[in-house]
């Protein structure tokens, strides 16, 4: 028989980060929040506590945060989901981290694992701890590499099924335009390359320290099938890149460097049932899909 004093009682959550305690961390430490890397530490629970809410991660999810900071985000994270990979690429944060999960959770501490590294570069081998591949990516991104970063990750992992990123209003307006529309472009298209997106809130500047000049907002995404071709992502790509590299010209103007020649080009786009006076800005990836397939490479 099991005596009362024995039976263990319920798990605590993870307490978070609020304005004082995150200051108090930032001095502790030594940290000045710099525009270098994008430091924007998120001081409301309720902000990090939404972001998750939004994700729809859950517990059976392996997570990966680039830019955890002082652990704002992590410990919301840490409250759902079964693993945490925090990507960090400032050394002092990503060695103290540890300790706070342990201050501030300590009962799911262990479930996070620290990678002290640049997620533009970071690699898949670094983001699989046992082997266990991440399923989903949550992150409040630093503004002056968030769309390099989020492409690098879904390229770089596969195993992303869904996400959530943080980042500028005006970025995010970006990776969610549709063709045709006034903010469409590089960011809008290779997005779609890889996922369905949509925006899942704004977020105001007053819950950072310090507070950016600018407002936030919330991008949410669903892994899905590229388009079906003979030509590779790098081309695609490369297409895209020409494309909108001088918004102003034709696609027959535009990818004539590209091709060898305005000829080639043009030839390129007729094969690819697209009107060689056309804009980049209006056509969805497919198209620069099919574009690719007929370039002289």
């Amino acid at each position: 028989m099991v005596s009362a004093d024995q039976i263990p009682g319920p798990v605590p959550a993870p307490r978070l980060l609020g304005p004082a305690e995150v200051r108090a961390l930032a001095t502790s430490l030594g940290v000045r929040p710099t525009k270098q890397r994008g430091q924007n530490f998120v001081i409301d629970p309720n902000t990090v506590r939404r972001v998750v809410r939004a994700s729809g991660v859950g517990p059976r999810d392996r997570v990966v945060e680039v830019g955890p900071g002082l652990g704002s985000l992590t410990l919301a994270l840490l409250e759902v989901v079964e693993q945490v990979v925090a990507v960090e690429v400032d050394p002092v944060l990503g060695a103290a981290l540890p300790g706070t999960l342990a201050s501030y959770a300590p009962a799911a501490a262990a479930r996070c694992h620290v990678v002290v590294a640049d997620a533009l570069h970071v690699t898949a081998a670094e983001l699989a701890p046992d082997d266990a591949a991440p399923s989903a990516l949550v992150a409040n991104l630093p503004y002056n590499v968030a769309v390099p970063v989020l492409l690098h990750l879904l390229a770089e992992l596969p195993s992303l099924r869904c996400g959530l990123v943080m980042v500028q209003s005006e970025v995010a307006d970006r990776l969610v335009a549709p063709p045709g529309s006034r903010t469409y472009g590089v960011p809008s298209v290779k997005m779609a390359w890889y996922a369905a997106t949509r925006r899942a809130g704004a977020v105001g500047r007053t819950v950072f320290w310090p507070a950016p000049n600018v407002d936030s907002g919330l991008v949410a995404w669903e892994r899905r099938d590229p388009p079906a071709t003979t030509a590779t992502r790098r081309q695609v790509f490369a297409v895209v890149d020409a494309a909108f590299a001088q918004r102003r010209k034709t696609l027959r103007a535009a990818l004539r460097a590209l091709a060898g020649s305005a000829a080639a080009a043009e030839a390129a786009l007729v094969q690819a049932g697209v009107d060689p006076a056309a804009r980049g800005e209006s056509l969805p990836v497919e198209a620069f899909a099919r574009i690719a397939e007929g370039m002289p490479w």
